[in-house]
């Protein structure tokens, strides 16, 4: 058991490590010796954990995911209507370091993603579960079902742009403005 344990940590480890590396220099710079760099450990230790660099991006990948799916499960089960929309809608905003890495992260995969086959699967169910919350905060504030699919696409397209805007025109700036349109947006679809 204990084994399993330190190779989980370590996989862990080295998936945080290679998510700094991207997010801080790019895909390019992706190798094992930079990822072993950023970890502290040495580069024969990565390839053990990681044979192959496809098994890094997708580690990294389904780390990205995790980490948001386990703040929005984390979330009260109290919260309803605007107030869930709202407090979901702010976890998929990047608006601190953690969720900045995060979508870096998610840029640099997803755009490796539409060329590589074995990325593609990884790729595609953050994207699904990004539209099932997207469902979910359409369904608490009683969006009718006939709207779904639409308004689905609209709000996704929206948290998806306001994203971009947050982490790359203005990344030192205060974000708050991406939480209010997204509010009103919500208060407007609540609206009817």
């Amino acid at each position: 058991m204990t084994r399993s344990i330190d190779l989980e940590e370590r996989r862990r480890t080295v998936s945080e490590a290679a998510c700094q590396v991207l997010a801080r220099d790019g895909l390019g710079a992706l190798s094992v010796r930079n990822v072993a760099a950023e970890a502290g450990l040495p580069p024969s230790t990565v390839r053990y954990v990681f044979p192959t660099q496809a098994s890094v991006r997708e580690h990294a990948l389904n780390l990205v995911f995790d980490g948001t799916a386990a703040r929005i499960d984390a979330l009260p089960a109290s919260l309803g209507g605007t107030d869930f929309a709202h407090a979901v809608l702010v976890e998929l905003l990047p608006l601190d370091d953690e969720r900045r890495i995060e979508l870096d992260v998610y840029l640099a995969l997803g755009t490796a993603a539409l060329t590589d086959p074995e990325l593609r699967p990884f790729h595609d169910r953050v994207v699904d579960e990004m539209r099932q919350w997207c469902v979910r905060i359409l369904d608490a504030v009683g969006v009718p079902a006939a709207d779904t699919e639409y308004e689905t696409r609209r709000l996704h397209a929206m948290v998806d742009g306001l994203a971009l805007h947050v982490v790359r025109l203005d990344p030192a700036g205060d974000a708050t403005w991406a939480i209010d349109l997204l509010d009103r947006h919500v208060a407007a679809l609540a609206a009817g």
